[in-house]
């Protein structure tokens, strides 16, 4: 298989794009290319901290510009899922950054620490015992628990750091209850995608960092895959896998090639 055989592309950023606020070499190539050629991308990120315009002014800081409609967070899906299961106006109590706080609230659902019905949970920084707390009591007093991922870290300048499935771990231990979790590896947002892109996953390819999230969640909805070596993933734990991608890369630089290849 090609890439140039693809004219959708679902993108992972964190890992894929940059690393922590660093650009990763030939992002702004890369996204002229993939106009060049007349793709379609939505930029789909685990990542629920950020709101779409952060997104778009980090993007704008690194020379590239995109359009709202390109930019997938897990706090959209999450937020979008959550409208299709509760009424407006429900309750929810909220750990996690300004990206999953606004898409709850844009949704037309109320954050409060007080009874909610449900409980959702994004990565946050400022993570603290008692936000920790007052989720685990309000699950074990009845309120559904929602996970915008389940990436267990996170990959930076300076590092592979936490992500926010060790914040999940720690109130499923807890309580005993597992979350609902919305974005990759799970279904939802890679359906909220190919939407996006008026595609079908017979002729859409998604290329993310993380076999275990990025790499599996888009086999299961049937869509092909490429690795890319420049995140999470190293080769000894791609040998090593039971998941395995169509398609392996060590860089941005060489999907430009491949797009440019008949």
């Amino acid at each position: 298989m090609k890439i140039s055989q693809y004219r959708n592309l679902i993108i992972d950023m964190d890992g894929v794009l940059w690393r922590g606020n660093t650009a990763l070499p030939g992002l702004k190539e890369f996204v002229a290319t993939i106009r060049k050629t007349k793709c379609r991308m939505v930029l789909a990120t685990n990542n629920s901290s950020s709101t779409v315009d952060q997104y778009l002014n980090k993007l704008k800081l690194m020379g590239v510009n995109v359009s709202p409609e390109e930019i997938l967070t897990s706090a959209q899906a999450t937020g979008a899922y959550l409208q299709k299961m509760a009424p407006k106006g429900s309750r929810v109590f909220v750990i996690g950054g300004d990206g999953i706080k606004n898409a709850i609230i844009d949704h037309k659902f109320m954050i409060t620490e007080d009874d909610p019905e449900y409980v959702v949970i994004g990565i946050d920084k400022k993570i603290t015992w008692e936000k920790l707390n007052t989720a685990v009591m309000n699950i074990r007093a009845g309120a559904k628990f929602i996970g915008t991922n389940p990436d267990s870290t996170y990959p930076t300048e300076d590092g592979i750091g936490v992500g926010n499935g060790a914040i999940l771990a720690a109130v499923e231990v807890a309580t005993g209850i597992s979350p609902l979790v919305i974005g990759k590896p799970e279904t939802p947002i890679y359906e909220q995608a190919l939407h996006r892109l008026g595609s079908n996953s017979s002729d859409t390819l998604m290329i993310g960092d993380r076999l275990d999230t990025d790499i599996l969640g888009a086999q299961r909805a049937n869509i092909h895959t490429m690795l890319v070596l420049t995140g999470v993933t190293t080769r000894e734990l791609l040998e090593t896998s039971v998941v395995q991608p169509d398609l392996v890369v060590t860089g941005l630089p060489d999907i430009i090639s491949g797009l440019l290849t008949n």
